[in-house]
């Protein structure tokens, strides 16, 4: 019997191994994430950086506007002061005794009784 008694032992440590061993296999072949939520996870992170790009490109499109409208309005000041200039100076020369003197020196006369008013 004691040999019968050792035989049942060593089977039942054999099954228990086996049991065992069958627990270990499937840890290991039991995965985090199955392979739908893999593919879902790459899409995922796919569009993410697909997001972040096109913000990115939109903030380099919006800076290059931004800075053709300062060289705009900059160019814009600039022609503003010369046209001030220019009119200061047409005042400066359309001033009476200024248009007298050039008519006297070619040779024009001033004839009161001929001059008419335009409105």
């Amino acid at each position: 019997m004691g040999n019968l008694a050792r035989n049942l032992q060593q089977q039942q440590q054999e099954r228990h191994n086996e049991v065992q061993k069958q627990h270990r296999s499937e840890k290991k072949n039991a995965f985090w994430l199955s392979p739908g939520e893999k593919v879902l996870g790459l899409a995922f992170a796919g569009m993410v950086c697909f997001g972040a790009i096109h913000i990115i490109s939109n903030q380099a499109d919006i800076y290059k506007v931004n800075k053709q409208i300062q060289e705009v309005q900059s160019s814009i000041k600039e022609q503003q002061k010369v046209n001030s200039d220019l009119n200061v100076q047409v005042s400066e020369l359309s001033t009476y005794e200024r248009i007298l003197t050039k008519a006297k020196k070619m040779g024009l006369v001033l004839n009161e009784n001929n001059v008419k008013v335009v409105q």
